[in-house]
């Protein structure tokens, strides 16, 4: 991947968009670092692994209508080994039932480690 921002995007947009867990954890190995560490939120521990990250993916999933998709909001960047995106969560063309931003670390071209940053909910 020529585009190192490219990485996070297709975090989102190819592994997490993907209701087909073979298909993402094929995907992940392009991506994610297979010691990959996910921090879904400050106060709970790292979810390590293609595994144990396909799992949270299903999980979410299944909780969520089938016409929801991630969507970037605006390019991932780059900065040296720091990558940042923007996104939606929810229905295109309608208001989004969440929205945040993934930052990631990224080492020998792939994702180190991945921190989510939700948004909080708008009133």
């Amino acid at each position: 991947m020529e585009n190192a921002a490219q990485l996070l995007e297709d975090s989102l947009l190819v592994i997490w968009n993907d209701r087909n867990a073979e298909r993402r954890l094929q995907a992940m190995q392009n991506v994610y670092a297979e010691d990959i560490h996910f921090y879904e939120s400050n106060q709970g521990p790292a979810i390590v692994g293609y595994e144990q990250i396909n799992d949270v993916i299903s999980n979410l999933q299944a909780q969520w209508p089938i016409e929801f998709q991630f969507e970037i909001t605006r390019p991932a960047s780059a900065n040296h080994q720091v990558q940042h995106v923007a996104w939606n969560l929810g229905v295109t063309g309608q208001m989004p039932a969440a929205s945040g931003m993934d930052v990631a670390i990224i080492e020998n071209r792939k994702i180190q480690s991945l921190h989510l940053f939700l948004d909080a909910p708008k009133p």
